[in-house]
């Protein structure tokens, strides 16, 4: 088996674990991810706002929000999984097809390598 096949089945093995990002922190009684914090958690955790965040916090919005279809945040568990792993692989195709774009920019067609 070639080391890129390889790669592509620890990938999807690793989409299909990402709904355990639900199920761990309920288990473990941890709350929310580290650094996943919206302005409103970082206010409890901090006791305030910077300026800076507050101003720059509507500047971009998430196209899937806490991993999840608008509407679907309040879903039974099984939604918000599936959820999940389409936000993996959304998320893997566009860092593939960013690094494959640089790679085409920088790189080019060299000589040596096969077609």
């Amino acid at each position: 088996m070639k080391v890129i096949s390889k790669l592509w089945i620890g990938i999807a093995v690793l989409i299909i674990l990402t709904p355990l990002g639900l199920l761990l922190p309920g288990y473990f009684k941890a709350g929310s991810a580290w650094g996943e914090w919206g302005i409103g958690q970082i206010e409890v955790l901090a006791g305030y706002v910077p300026a800076g965040l507050q101003k720059l916090s509507s500047l971009y919005n998430a196209p899937l929000a806490d991993y999840t279809f608008n509407g679907w945040e309040d879903k039974p568990l099984p939604y918000l999984g599936f959820s999940y792993i389409i936000s993996a692989i959304a998320g893997i195709l566009l860092i593939v097809l960013v690094v494959m774009l640089l790679g085409k920019i920088f790189l080019g067609k060299r000589k040596d390598q096969p077609v």
